[in-house]
């Protein structure tokens, strides 16, 4: 597996060439002791992507270097702020496979091909702190890109970069962002060399498709566009992440996916119906299929929290060697479900179709409405199916068909809130508000669906003890701890919805 690394750095428009005094002056930067002249270097870097820029559009870059001090191949993921994750594997004359399945959310099955090369002098300073060690690199770089996307076009452009070193703080950068800022050096209009090679060589391929249903500004149907674009983003930002098994990757694909299913089915009266509810149902399969590995880790966490609170004179028998086995078997079937749901047609197909639907946005007439009586109604029928589960679960007596309606009222709770997002720039402070009322009661709720879910698996766990011959005095015990954090969230659950169903609450989102 390729090595992995957090990069965070500025771009900056070339300084004067004929004045390089406010090289002094980063010296006094706090913090930094010193500019240490590292030389020169010439790198020449191949970038890769689909004859339509599929990973350009998606401030994804993926490169063969050679030169420097770590040639060979480079995907960039953008990640918050200034910050990007930097995945390098070894020279090769192919793209290596890991890199091909790391892109597939954004390349969608498409080729990948060489579409321009860039090939820069570079001039490098580093800056030293008191000890000596390097707190940031800066790079003056002289450029040329040639297009290799049939094209003959090429370009010639000089700027700079700072880059902070791996464990570096931030705040270096702003320190010496002030200095440039003073000495008249201002940031790159291009977020990066890939950027500006592809606008200055291929300025017809470099723009992004506009939607072909025109998008009115300001209206209900922006709003619903712009909600559904940022979460099809957030999905395949996140894809590259599931894949590598990063920590709770899988939890906020999952979200995405809720998110884009909770809009599509809310704003029905903005959109096609004919194009979005097929589009949910893909959205649901894709949820269900990654369901399997998340929901595991939250039980599998659960229950080991359990037995390590446990006293140990409570804790008979080999229960966490049978947790560990019971653990290891589960996680390794749920991780190989996941990746093989995003290895399938049906994802690619899924994902194309979530491409078109951000660019042809399937609106209806109803979508040029002004948007806060639009987003109101869709609260509020929202806001009923939840009144209606939420009565259901409190009147129906304990047990298996009471557990079955809180977990039904959970669902319509996190549709609520996830409508209540997407109405917040219309509706302001009330829907803020309502949902985090309505967050409220779907976390007691989830936490009695989790602890209904511990209670069926602790049972399977104390019968497979019984069978091996060992005590189930421990797996008794867990389960009776798990009824009785059950019953206070029976309790609890009609105060938290008695404060998200509050009249005036209601009465402020009309």
């Amino acid at each position: 597996m390729g090595q992995s690394t957090r990069e965070i750095e500025r771009k900056y428009a070339a300084p004067a060439a004929d004045d390089m005094s406010w090289l002094s002056d980063l010296a006094g930067v706090e913090t930094v002791a010193s500019l240490v002249d590292r030389g020169v270097q010439d790198l020449d870097a191949v970038y890769y992507d689909t004859a339509d820029l599929r990973l350009a559009r998606s401030s994804a870059t993926l490169r063969l270097r050679t030169g420097g001090t770590d040639a060979g191949w480079h995907l960039k993921l953008p990640l918050a702020g200034d910050s990007r994750e930097e995945i390098h594997s070894p020279p090769a004359d192919e793209v290596p496979e890991e890199l091909r399945e790391l892109v597939l959310a954004r390349t969608r099955g498409a080729p990948l091909r060489p579409v321009v090369r860039i090939r820069t002098t570079r001039s490098v300073r580093e800056l030293a702190g008191t000890g000596g060690g390097v707190l940031a690199e800066l790079c003056l770089d002289t450029v040329r890109a040639d297009s290799l996307l049939d094209e003959d076009g090429h370009a010639v452009w000089t700027e700079m970069e700072v880059e902070l070193a791996e464990g570096g703080d931030p705040a270096l950068l702003d320190d010496v962002e002030k200095v440039l800022h003073e000495n008249g050096v201002d940031r790159a209009p291009s977020p990066s060399k890939l950027a500006r090679a592809l606008a200055e060589t291929t300025p017809a391929k470099e723009a992004a498709p506009e939607p072909h249903t025109e998008v009115v500004p300001g209206s209900a149907g922006e709003q619903v566009y712009t909600y559904l674009r940022t979460q099809a983003r957030t999905l395949v930002d996140l894809d590259p992440a599931v894949r590598r098994g990063a920590p709770d990757s899988v939890h906020r694909m999952r979200v995405a996916c809720r998110r884009l299913r909770g809009a599509l089915r809310s704003h029905r009266p903005v959109l096609d119906r004919e194009v979005v509810d097929p589009l949910r149902g893909e959205l649901k399969w894709l949820a269900g299929e990654m369901g399997a590995e998340r929901d595991h880790e939250v039980l599998a966490d659960r229950l080991s929290t359990g037995v390590r609170e446990l006293p140990d004179e409570l804790v008979l028998g080999p229960v966490a060697a049978r947790l560990r086995a019971w653990d290891v078997a589960q996680r390794d079937a749920t991780r190989r479900r996941t990746l093989a749901a995003l290895d399938s047609p049906r994802y690619l197909a899924l994902l194309d179709r979530l491409s078109e639907l951000t660019t042809r946005p399937p609106l209806r007439a109803k979508a040029t409405r002004m948007p806060k009586k639009v987003m109101a109604k869709a609260l509020t029928k929202e806001f009923e199916r939840l009144r209606r589960r939420m009565d259901r679960a409190l009147e129906t007596p304990p047990g298996p068909e009471r557990d079955t309606a809180v977990h039904e009222a959970r669902k319509a709770a996190k549709r609520l809130r996830y409508a209540a997002e997407t109405a917040r720039p219309a509706l302001g402070k009330p829907a803020r508000r309502l949902g985090k009322r309505v967050k409220a009661v779907q976390k007691v709720c989830g936490d009695h669906h989790d602890g209904v879910v511990a209670r069926d698996m602790l049972r399977r766990l104390a019968v497979a003890a019984n069978a091996a011959g060992e005590t189930g005095f421990t797996w008794g015990l867990l389960h009776g701890q798990e009824r009785a954090a059950g019953r206070a969230r029976e309790q609890q659950l009609p105060v938290v919805w008695q404060r998200a169903s509050a009249p005036r609450l209601r009465k402020a989102l009309r």
